[in-house]
């Protein structure tokens, strides 16, 4: 198939209005590109036959530099940590680091650092990766440990109250407080659908351990966000608390689909009640705390998963220390002491291996300078597809 016909098949079945706002995010640049074509990344993975080998663990499945981020878990703390596991499914590790690296290439290229930067980087991330395998203990990072640029990054978003949040999400109409159709990332749903969605979620709000129950729905719009997973179902709600007035909260319910690894993973895998399910036993293993309410619930045959989205949920924005090479370096040799802890914190369970496989593993080198070598070729790969992408949008290839 050619590039186009691959593309277009991979985002059947999605909300095909939303897939139109895909591609226009994907022609942005080669790196949004690459976020929004998992499935692509990994349809050519499978005809290189000299992946390394390594032990099986539970990875995130679309592991890059935009899917780390902050989040406020159940505890109260702020964390910073892998916070995507969509594509979550129980592989050899090395596709996780594959994907990985071949982001940094493609996020230096996007900040127009040179390619020798970007190699070292990467060098700099397997590396670290490697000694905190060896180690063997899982590392978590929080505002009281960070370091550099990550620090900076917790202290600020832990200011921010909930109040930021309900600026940039809410407005108040007729004296009441309603999600903001201004947000260009807002939808407003029809009614039949808004009413199902709200009956839906108060009994979840009522029945579900996980749930904050003292709550009841106010309003609930569709929601867009991300890039990879644009063209799925995903809502927003706002709740206001029942005990306390002008209190509210703000929960994200996101549909799961199918991994897009399904059909390159040949390795038997646990028999999931939906494939929210799936997401939410991957992430709760993977980070060192779960993010706050996060749970899953079956919607007119759909799975989603939920939890509270909070004004501490951020990324680190690149752009803004492009010119600061040594914060580049400590964000990323943090990213591979997560990539690494998270699988050690997830390691032995439902088929990954044990932890001791995973120090053998972080004790050889072979394997580093083939990933190396594959990641730094196919990013350039990318970017010949992006132009081939981008030419084939400008033209109207990809309209409904």
């Amino acid at each position: 198939m050619s590039l186009s016909e691959r593309i277009i098949e991979s985002n059947k079945g999605l909300l095909s209005e939303m897939v139109q706002l895909k591609y226009q995010a994907m022609s942005e640049n080669a790196f949004r590109f690459f976020r929004g074509t998992c499935d692509l990344f990994y349809q050519d993975l499978a005809l290189w036959k000299a992946i390394p080998k390594s032990p099986l663990g539970w990875i995130c499945g679309d592991l890059h530099v935009e899917n780390f981020g902050s989040y406020k878990s159940d505890d109260g703390q702020v964390y910073f940590d892998l916070n995507d596991f969509d594509e979550a499914i129980l592989a050899p590790v090395v596709l996780e680091l594959l994907r990985m690296i071949t982001s940094i290439f493609l996020c230096f290229d996007f900040l127009e650092l040179e390619e020798v930067k970007a190699a070292n980087m990467v060098q700099v991330f397997l590396k670290n990766y490697s000694t905190v395998l060896v180690a063997g203990k899982a590392r978590a990072i929080e505002p009281r440990i960070a370091k550099g640029i990550i620090k900076t990054f917790l202290d600020a978003v832990c200011k921010r109250k909930q109040t930021r949040l309900l600026d940039k999400r809410t407005e108040v109409k007729k004296s009441k407080v309603v999600l903001s159709l201004e947000d260009e990332r807002h939808f407003e749903l029809e009614k039949d659908l808004k009413e199902a969605l709200t009956a839906h979620l108060t009994d979840w709000l009522k029945n579900h351990d996980k749930s904050p129950y003292n709550f009841k729905v106010k309003d609930v719009v569709f929601r867009l966000a991300g890039t990879g997973s644009v063209g799925t179902k995903r809502y927003m709600f706002l709740l206001e608390s029942l005990q306390k007035k002008g209190k509210y909260l703000i929960v994200d319910m996101k549909q799961s689909q199918p991994s897009v690894l399904n059909p390159f993973v040949k390795i038997k895998q646990p028999e999931w009640s939906c494939e929210a399910e799936r997401v939410v036993f991957t992430q709760e293993l993977s980070q060192h705390m779960p993010c706050a309410l996060l749970s899953y619930t079956i919607f007119k045959g759909d799975s989603y998963v939920m939890k509270e989205m909070q004004p501490t949920e951020d990324k680190i924005k690149f752009r803004l220390i492009q010119d600061q090479y040594r914060d580049i370096y400590q964000v990323i040799d943090d990213m591979a002491l997560l990539t690494a802890s998270a699988h050690i914190r997830s390691s032995g369970r439902s088929g990954s291996a044990i932890a001791d496989e995973l120090i053998e593993f972080g004790k050889r080198t072979d394997w580093q300078q083939i990933l190396i070598d594959y990641s730094q070729a196919y990013f350039k790969k990318v970017k010949k597809d992006y132009k081939i992408f981008k030419d084939g949008f400008e033209s109207g290839l990809y309209a409904i």
